[in-house]
């Protein structure tokens, strides 16, 4: 009974078994035979309990679903296609448009949204002119109807308001003649100076003397805009206003 130890073993229900026995002298019938080998089977289906299934393959397998996920998939690639066909036109559709029509309003609106924002610098005007001596000094102003301020004293010397020393240039005299930057066009240039203070790029402030003359020379201050030599300020007492 080799096959029924090892259907045993598995713990798997049997169908069928092979029962082999020793031969008797006596034959027996093959109807008691088959009676014995249903009595094994039905004795190690017993043993196992209802644990046998079988799967109903008479239901067809639900195709339906398979279809659908199918068609899901193709559709989405169809959108991914669609979408990067569209993308590409655009791209070419914007190359085209800057390339032959540069003032197109799609040229503006790019244009716009790429453009940094400028600082606008003040104007001349705007700035609050000083005292190019100190109030304490007794050195006598005057302005030319050009617009050059001049004086001879010994005193210490301002810049009209705060700015940038753009150059120091020793004349050959021995004075110093600087150069104060206030914007890119509003500049002011101070002649006659003994000593300078300050070298190119630094920072000068109104209320700061830029040097100091000792009185052996005439200094001149004058203001440009642009290049061109401003006028229209008249000194109230030392200080020079702009004309309104």
């Amino acid at each position: 009974m080799n096959e029924l130890e090892y259907a045993q073993m598995l713990e798997v229900p049997v169908s069928t078994v092979s029962v082999v026995k020793k031969k008797n002298l006596f034959k027996r019938k093959q109807k008691e035979d088959e009676e014995l080998k249903e009595q094994v089977v039905d004795s190690v289906n017993e043993r196992m309990g209802d644990y046998v299934f079988a799967e109903d393959l008479s239901v067809p397998p639900d195709t339906d679903k398979k279809a659908f996920a199918a068609t899901l998939g193709d559709r989405s690639g169809r959108i991914l296609v669609a979408e990067i066909v569209a993308a590409c036109l655009l791209a070419v559709g914007i190359f085209l448009t800057n390339v032959f029509m540069a003032n197109s309003a799609i040229n503006t609106f790019i244009k716009s949204l790429s453009a940094t924002n400028t600082t606008t610098e003040a104007a001349y005007t705007d700035f609050e002119l000083v005292s190019v001596v100190s109030d304490l000094s007794d050195a006598e102003i005057a302005v030319s109807s050009d617009g050059v301020i001049t004086f001879t004293s010994a005193c210490c010397v301002y810049p009209v308001c705060d700015g940038e020393i753009a150059s120091v240039t020793q004349q050959s005299t021995g004075s110093y003649v600087v150069s104060v930057e206030h914007t890119s066009a509003f500049v002011s240039v101070i002649t006659g100076l003994t000593t300078v203070y300050y070298s190119e790029g630094d920072t000068v402030k109104g209320n700061i003397p830029v040097g100091y003359t000792d009185g052996s020379g005439e200094v001149s201050v004058s203001m440009y805009n642009d290049g061109v030599l401003l006028n229209c300020y008249t000194l109230s007492g030392t200080v020079p206003v702009w004309n309104s």
